[in-house]
């Protein structure tokens, strides 16, 4: 009984481990290339989409996953901008920039890629505003 206690502890430790080692060599899940070449629509379906769905309306089943459609906190660009780049709440941080533009646990999306994702959610599924935010200014809500 001691001996499968200790082969127990043993494997699970050796499990405990390994699992950090082996997570750093995965294959990044988007790299900058990748990116790169995405507009706003293109960054939305790759990145965001996942959990705010395809119809931009959210999700509400293994947690909550706001939607865009008629959502009032969008009238703020510079608040959804905040929201990719810091994250909030359950949701990750997307704006650690180019340094980790290919660690898969943080996608780092550029200054450019935030205005543009973000002027993409403010013009579809429903949204209207028309006051875009440019590169320049998520540059200024980053505060580099």
């Amino acid at each position: 009984m001691r001996t499968i206690r200790f082969a127990s502890l043993a494997a699970t430790l050796g499990l405990a481990l390994a699992l950090p080692v082996l997570a750093d060599e995965a294959e990044p899940l988007h790299t900058a290339a990748d990116l790169s070449r995405l507009d706003g629509a293109g960054i939305y379906t790759q990145v965001c989409q996942g959990c705010h769905m395809a119809d931009g309306k959210g999700a509400r089943q293994v947690g909550y996953y706001p939607g865009f459609v008629d959502n009032p906190t969008l009238v703020s660009p510079q608040y959804v901008a905040l929201t990719v780049m810091q994250g909030r709440k359950n949701m990750p941080a997307f704006g650690r920039g180019e340094k980790y533009a290919n660690d898969m646990r943080n996608v780092g999306l550029t200054d450019k890629q935030i205005a543009e994702v973000t002027n993409y959610l403010r013009t579809h599924f429903g949204n209207h505003y028309q006051d875009n935010l440019s590169a320049s200014d998520v540059a200024a809500l980053r505060g580099d």
